[in-house]
């Protein structure tokens, strides 16, 4: 009789997707020949072009190199169902929920009866795949990362709720936590929970389903690690976002959203991993709906001071998202109150440098006109996001775009409204002395 494989909820795979209408081969489950990706490059997730558990670093070989503004797609692998509180073994995990083996991810497979050492609870989680060098990227330059498509690759995943972690450690989750035989072997003493969720399409629109509660929610994937490599030779771990990208949870950065990175090492050595198939502001369980997807981006290179990064593009050294309608300054800390104030800080100075905005009315428009979205609370660094609303400045230029304009105006701040009093006045002042100067010659 095969053993438990860990306190977990959910249904049957196979029954629930079936009387929805939706099957596992439908799904784009496994591998494919280069050719047949959308992007240029093609960088599936196999056990020589991921790390488990961490980031890359300057030292870090790159699995493929790309010239600046080629397309890639990558087959990134959900960790959920492959951890040790899960069994570090797939087939086993998700075979109690009705899933066949042939509808599990064969490098989910590979990866879980691999070498690689993850230790639970001390490393992180997350499944990393590359890093991708982008020729001639140096420090200093800005990586832009544009997300041009997301697709599930399996029609399920998993919102797991760990003992100490989350945003209520200690009360959540409601039992008496882990044993002392709790490993590998005995997944189920962890006493963690996860909560198995399959998805569906519905009217054109993908759904996640809560098992056996009749709830279901739309999704939005997004890839909750984005990043390039960190200037160090020391280990990376994958759980705290950091200056450079890494796991920064932030549910807008979906299809059409781009992502701005500051590079620190030769060649950028861009990474992703951490697929969400959806994920509320806050990510209070612990983890989201973590499920694999197939992304594709445009990576393009920004050399130092290019116009076309936002905010100071001369000393640019804090990643920020955009989105069709919204900037995304982003503030880190593992203080929430502080990751606010360096939201805000960030949200000033983008203001300032690229609308050209005096700081304390930046400050006023923030206050009056600006939402401030917690990404989450569970990843030791925690983050918040402006989101400032591009529509608000239909009328302005961006400063670079404004010094090249005729004339070369200058932004209309309130430093610059003294110049131009005390121009003006200097100008009012001449043509006075001018006209006294004409009356005493007549």
């Amino acid at each position: 009789m095969k053993k438990q494989v860990g306190l977990a909820v959910g249904l049957g795979v196979g029954s629930t997707l079936a009387t929805q209408g939706v099957y596992a081969e439908e799904f784009p489950l496994h591998t494919m020949d280069a050719q047949e990706a959308e992007g240029q490059h093609y960088v599936p997730s196999t056990v020589d072009n991921v790390r488990w558990g961490e980031l890359p670093n300057r030292t870090s070989a790159p699995v493929l190199k790309m010239e600046s503004g080629e397309t890639i797609t990558f087959d990134t692998v959900s960790a959920e169902g492959l951890l040790d509180d899960q069994g570090r073994d797939p087939v086993s995990y998700f075979g109690q929920y009705g899933v066949k083996p042939k509808d599990i991810l064969s490098e989910a497979i590979a990866i879980a009866e691999s070498d690689i050492v993850n230790l639970f609870g001390e490393h992180g989680p997350h499944i990393v795949t590359g890093p991708v060098e982008i020729k001639g990227a140096e420090p200093g330059d800005v990586l832009k990362v544009e997300t041009l498509s997301l697709t599930p690759r399996v029609p399920y995943g998993v919102i797991s709720n760990r003992h100490g972690r989350g945003a209520l450690p200690g009360e959540f989750p409601e039992n008496e936590g882990p044993a002392e035989e709790a490993s590998v072997e005995n997944p189920e003493w962890f006493h963690n929970v996860s909560v198995f969720t399959p998805i569906t399409m519905r009217n054109g629109q993908w759904y996640g389903e809560i098992p056996g509660e009749d709830v279901f929610f739309p999704l939005q994937p997004f890839m909750g690690m984005m990043g390039v490599a960190t200037d160090t030779t020391e280990r990376v771990d994958s759980v705290p976002p950091t200056r450079t990208g890494g796991n920064i949870d932030i549910n807008d950065l979906g299809v059409g959203s781009t992502l701005y990175l500051p590079i620190e090492v030769e060649g950028g050595l861009f990474y992703t991993g951490d697929p969400h198939f959806s994920q509320g502001d806050g990510e209070v369980a612990l983890s989201a709906l973590e499920g694999s997807l197939r992304v594709t981006f445009r990576l393009s290179l920004l050399k130092k001071g290019d116009p076309g990064i936002p905010g100071n593009a001369h000393t640019f050294t804090q990643p920020i998202g955009e989105t069709e309608d919204y900037w995304l300054p982003i503030g880190l800390d593992e203080d929430l109150n502080e990751a606010m104030k360096d939201a805000t800080r960030q949200s000033i100075d983008f203001l300032e440098h690229h609308y050209g905005m005096d700081r304390a009315k930046a400050l006023a428009y923030l206050s009056a006109a600006t939402d401030f979205e917690v990404s989450q609370v569970v990843d030791r660094t925690k983050g918040i996001n402006g989101k400032i609303r591009k529509a608000d400045f239909e009328k302005r230029l961006p400063n670079e775009v404004a010094a090249t304009t005729e004339g070369g105006q200058l932004p209309q701040t309130s430093t610059n409204y003294v110049a131009w009093i005390i121009g003006g006045l200097s100008v009012v002042g001449a043509a006075f002395a001018l006209g006294r100067r004409k009356k005493r010659s007549v």
